[in-house]
């Protein structure tokens, strides 16, 4: 998969370091993937939920969320935002 926004890691880390191994692991793994479905995804990440037309990877044992969207066809996930959970919890994010 091509990803999309990696900078948006990048600034979540310059805030929030401990999210550093767990998003560098995430970028890693889906770079090398070849997902087809959202079925694909779960196999990867178990926890990977659809919402809307986003799909949210929990990061971190929970710590985080990375909102991306899929585009299977082309195989390009796009990073649209990186959250805590409690920032995640408030919903803004789905506006």
């Amino acid at each position: 998969m091509r990803v999309i926004g990696r900078r948006r890691i990048v600034e979540f880390v310059r805030v929030h370091p401990r999210a550093k191994a767990s998003l560098e692991q995430w970028y890693q793994v889906t770079r090398h993937a070849t997902w087809q479905s959202l079925a694909d995804v779960k196999r990867t990440y178990p926890h990977a939920d659809l919402v809307g037309r986003r799909t949210v990877f929990n990061i971190g044992g929970n710590r985080f969320r990375l909102i991306a969207r899929i585009n299977y066809q082309r195989q390009i996930v796009f990073i649209l935002a990186i959250l805590t959970h409690e920032e995640y919890d408030k919903g803004a994010w789905k506006q």
